[in-house]
């Protein structure tokens, strides 16, 4: 969370006082959040494990965050940040027996390993990673999910909330590479039958229809990586008839493209492309 300016107290009526002033965020809201696209849900999980890869290599050891649930984060600018620190430890705890690295969660029971030293092995990363698992990526990351990503996410939440595979959870399946628009963006689409007629420079302005989930509320308005996938798209819906390239784009670098019902009015604009189905 970035830290603008803090102010510290100490007086008889208020000691050992610290403010902090902050960035402002919007609270997080888990229903509006699965009914924003997959692409700014991967969004978040990214920041999320940016967030669970500093905490467990801090300045100070590793941090866990005792009050691990969605309220104590918000978003900003379409990423996530903890906001409440109130409940973070960097204490491991001590122990004599492997019995006594018991963590116990609603649904799922975990024990580690006690060091030599005494101490539960890696328990304030163990417990960070599982509470993400179960507050975040169970929800956000498979839901609507490009189908060809489906296996590497079923990976990727297996290995935080699975119980053989908890301790090896990989961080670095979550960055992003200089491929990260093909390996997570790009679906793997077949050639389509259907046949397009061209129009550069033209934009339909109407003719919309509503489709889930959509970047415009009163439309139809999708991400894609290319426009065979567009093409892909338009055949899946029975009323698409036409759609728009426009030039926008999202986070990934996936271009914005309107699909319509029909292509009665068409309007020049410069900065669109529209694809009109072609009937028999």
């Amino acid at each position: 969370f970035q830290l603008y300016g803090y102010c510290y107290q100490d007086s008889n009526d208020i000691p050992d006082t610290l403010t902090t002033i902050t960035e402002l965020g919007s609270p997080l809201e888990m229903i509006q959040l699965l009914q924003t696209s997959w692409e700014d849900r991967f969004r978040i999980c990214l920041s999320l494990v940016r967030l669970l890869h500093y905490l467990a290599h801090s300045p100070l050891g590793s941090v866990t965050l005792l009050d691990f649930r969605p309220r104590q984060f918000v978003i900003v600018d379409g990423e996530l940040k903890v906001t409440d620190l109130d409940d973070a430890s960097i204490e491991e705890s001590s122990c004599t027996s492997n019995s006594d690295c018991f963590m116990e969660f609603p649904a799922r029971n975990f024990t580690l390993p006690c060091s030599v030293e005494g101490r539960c092995q890696s328990m304030n990363e163990k417990r960070n990673l599982y509470n993400a698992y179960r507050f975040f990526f169970t929800y956000l990351l498979p839901h609507s999910a490009p189908s060809s990503l489906r296996p590497l996410l079923d990976k990727i939440v297996n290995a935080t909330g699975n119980r053989n595979k908890h301790g090896n959870a990989k961080y670095f399946l979550f960055y992003p590479s200089p491929s990260v628009n093909s390996e997570f963006t790009q679906k793997c689409v077949k050639s389509a039958n259907t046949k397009y007629r061209r129009v550069p420079e033209a934009f339909i302005p109407d003719e919309n229809y509503r489709c889930w989930p959509s970047y415009h509320h009163k439309g139809c308005l999708l991400s894609v990586f290319d426009i065979n996938e567009a093409i892909e798209i338009c055949d899946s819906y029975s009323q698409c008839k036409a759609f728009v390239l426009t030039n926008q784009t999202t986070w990934t670098g996936r271009q914005l493209v309107f699909f319509k019902m029909a292509s009665n009015h068409i309007m020049p604009d410069p900065d669109k492309i529209t694809y009109v189905k072609v009937t028999d």
